[in-house]
């Protein structure tokens, strides 16, 4: 996440502050538009050859101004910098933009879910194989409990164990996991390891729904090779 911001005069305030909201700025979980404006006073004296928005080159001006503050995920920034830029009416936009800690609360590697209704663990099993299409799955051992909150990574998942148990899920789905890591689990939900391919494979159908909405005029073809290099003998 990155945070910006950004001095405007009190009449333009509005038109930049929009212009970062529709560059995609502002959204924090399921809110848009966010920001904090706080009222201050600019200062700024043009050079030879600026033409100013207010008062006159060569003399310092004092200009009522809004500190507008937002943050936004960091792939957006030279957007949101362009967006600001069109939208000022200052010939030199002063912005700041600085780097967050914070974890974006919309985005990360894995996710958790509830089944409508709890299941036993050989029946969630038996359903995991027929979704994936997998012949086998490696998993720790039962924990005897109903399946209820499940956690899922695509591809090499091992770093979320900790995370999983901590949402206290019941099953975590995921792949690549090492022997010694499969103890991590500790009787406290079921690791099941369905491989690295299966756990991706269905990516492909997403990226082609987001790539037919972002461009409906292209034909999205989608590949059917299977580019899986583990083959199982069974």
């Amino acid at each position: 996440l990155r945070k910006l911001f950004t001095f405007a005069p009190t009449a333009n305030a509005d038109k930049v502050r929009n212009a970062i909201f529709e560059a995609g700025g502002g959204h924090i979980g399921n809110y848009s538009e966010c920001s904090f404006n706080a009222e201050g006073t600019g200062t700024f004296r043009g050079g030879d050859g600026t033409t100013p928005f207010a008062g006159e080159a060569g003399r310092r001006h004092q200009e009522n101004e809004i500190k507008i503050e937002v943050i936004f995920p960091a792939y957006l920034e030279n957007r949101i910098v362009k967006a600001i830029i069109a939208s000022h009416p200052y010939e030199e936009v002063a912005y700041d933009v600085i780097s967050l800690s914070n974890t974006h609360a919309g985005t990360g590697s894995g996710l958790t879910g509830e089944l409508i209704e709890p299941i036993d663990e050989g029946s969630f099993l038996t359903h995991l194989k027929k979704v994936f299409n997998v012949t086998v799955v490696r998993h720790t051992e039962l924990t005897g409990k109903p399946v209820k909150k499940v956690a899922v990574c695509g591809g090499a998942g091992s770093f979320l164990i900790s995370r999983a148990l901590a949402t206290e899920a019941d099953f975590y789905i995921t792949a690549d996991i090492k022997y010694h890591e499969f103890f991590d689990a500790n009787g406290r939900m079921v690791i099941a390891d369905i491989g690295h391919y299966e756990s991706e494979q269905f990516t492909i159908n997403l990226l082609q729904e987001v790539l037919e909405q972002k461009f409906p005029t292209f034909a999205v073809l989608k590949t059917g090779v299977n580019t899986n290099p583990v083959k199982y003998f069974i």
